[in-house]
C-alpha cells in the first residue's frame, strides 16, 4: 500500500475552492465546471468536517510539489493540476481558459510532458469542451 502523500509545509488551500468547481465528482453527482452544492465560493466547504473521503483525500499538485511557486496555486493560476498514474491532468478554469498557454505555465507543462513521455506518460489539459495533449 502506498503511503499517504505529504503536503508541503506552510501550504494550505485557504480560500481556494477550484477543486470544488472544476472536476466532475460522480460521488456527489456534480458535473464538471459547476460548483459543488456544499461549496461556499471563496470560503470553502460548508460540510468540511463531514466531507466525503474522496474530497478529504484529494491534494492538488501545488500542495505536494515544493518546486512549484505560488504562481501555481490554483486560486492564482486558475488551473487545478493533479496526477493520475502516468498522466498529469490540468483542469483549466473556464473563466480564464487561455492562462495555461502563457508563461510561466506553458513551459512547465511542456517540461512535464517531456519528463512524462520518457516513461510512457503525458500531460493533458481540459478546458471548456477542449482536450489538449501537451507536446514538448
Amino acid at each position: 500500500m502506498k503511503p499517504a502523500p505529504v503536503t508541503i509545509e506552510n501550504r494550505s488551500c485557504e480560500t481556494c475552492t477550484l477543486c470544488c468547481r472544476l472536476p466532475d465528482i460522480d460521488y456527489l453527482d456534480k458535473p464538471a465546471e459547476e460548483w459543488c452544492m456544499h461549496c461556499v465560493a471563496g470560503l470553502g466547504c460548508s460540510i468540511y468536517e463531514e466531507r466525503p473521503k474522496l474530497c478529504r483525500d484529494f491534494l492538488c499538485h501545488w500542495m505536494l510539489d515544493e518546486t512549484l511557486g505560488d504562481e501555481w496555486k490554483p486560486s492564482i493560476s486558475h488551473m487545478m493540476v493533479y496526477g493520475q498514474g502516468r498522466q498529469i491532468t490540468v483542469l483549466a478554469d473556464p473563466d480564464r481558459p487561455d492562462l495555461w498557454r502563457h508563461e510561466p505555465y506553458i513551459s512547465q507543462l511542456q517540461n512535464w510532458a517531456a519528463d512524462a513521455a520518457a516513461t510512457g506518460g503525458y500531460v493533458i489539459v481540459f478546458w471548456r469542451d477542449e482536450v489538449v495533449k501537451i507536446e514538448r
